[in-house]
């Protein structure tokens, strides 16, 4: 029996690119029809707070506020030595604690981040995309840069001061940078189905991974007029080995984040983590 789910993910070349076999059901697809809700980030993770949706992908920081969700092992976005950075048009990194920083939400791993390496400051939540065009408006000092943006802030005048993904690895000797993960809600879902759908993302991962050029082709729906060179770039940052299986390592980083994020009183308790498998 078919069983049709809602699958929330982000309007982002990466993503698009996991779910190209599945969207476009180039496998087999385990018993399941998808429907798909893409919105921001910032979106899923709120939506995330009532179960709306089956599977959704969420910012792993997220995690702090949910109740009864499964991890699932595929579909995670994690750097390797680089991740998430802060830019600026004419500041420098002296003056962060006295400006303003444009964020792309506060429940985002970016946002957590930051506030491991440099405490509260004062930010002001923007569309991720629109963070560039605030800054070279002068509407605020600093911005929190993700998605393709890290790629592309130089063609848009504007400096990077500092990475986060470098300073994640400095710190935790190596571990890869959690930043989005994809959750299963086990409200809706049971156990069994929850691991079925873990493997289908993983062979469509997969998939896309062995048919580099026509998911790319199809990601590029969402690259906002990125040209493809930098696109392909992109995506071949955040769909790695810890995409297609987070393992132990990956495990790992997100229970580092929170146990740094406790121990730095960021977070007043333990955050309860299950993973899918």
């Amino acid at each position: 029996m078919v069983e049709e789910i809602r699958v929330g993910h982000t309007p982002d070349a990466d993503d698009a690119f996991m779910f190209y076999a599945i969207e476009n059901e180039l496998i087999p697809m385990m018993d399941f029809k998808i429907i798909h809700c893409v919105e921001d980030i910032e979106k899923l993770n709120k939506s995330a707070l009532n179960h709306d949706l089956e599977v959704t992908a969420i910012s792993a920081h997220a995690m702090k506020v949910l109740e009864d969700y499964s991890i699932l092992s595929s579909g995670g976005s994690f750097g390797i030595n680089y991740g998430p950075i802060i830019v600026s048009k004419n500041r420098s990194l002296d003056n962060l604690n006295n400006g303003l920083i444009g964020i792309p939400g506060y429940l985002t791993s970016a946002y957590l981040l930051m506030t491991l390496a440099f405490g509260k400051l004062k930010c002001k939540e923007i569309l991720f995309s629109q963070i560039p065009e605030s800054l070279n408006r002068n509407e605020i000092d600093y911005g929190l840069v993700i998605h393709e943006s890290q790629l592309t802030y130089q063609s848009q005048s504007l400096s990077r001061i500092f990475d986060l993904g470098i300073w994640w690895h400095d710190k935790t000797n190596g571990l890869p940078v959690p930043l989005g993960i994809n959750v299963a809600s086990r409200r809706l879902l049971r156990n069994d189905r929850i691991r079925d759908f873990d493997r289908l993302l993983k062979n469509s991962i997969i998939y896309g991974l062995e048919h580099l050029d026509e998911a790319i082709d199809f990601a590029s729906r969402y690259g906002r007029g990125t040209e493809k060179t930098t696109l392909t770039k992109f995506v071949k940052m955040y769909v790695n080995d810890y995409t297609v299986d987070m393992k132990e390592e990956g495990k790992k980083s997100i229970i580092t984040l929170f146990k740094l994020a406790r121990e730095n009183g960021i977070i007043d308790k333990e955050i309860q983590i299950q993973f899918a498998s």
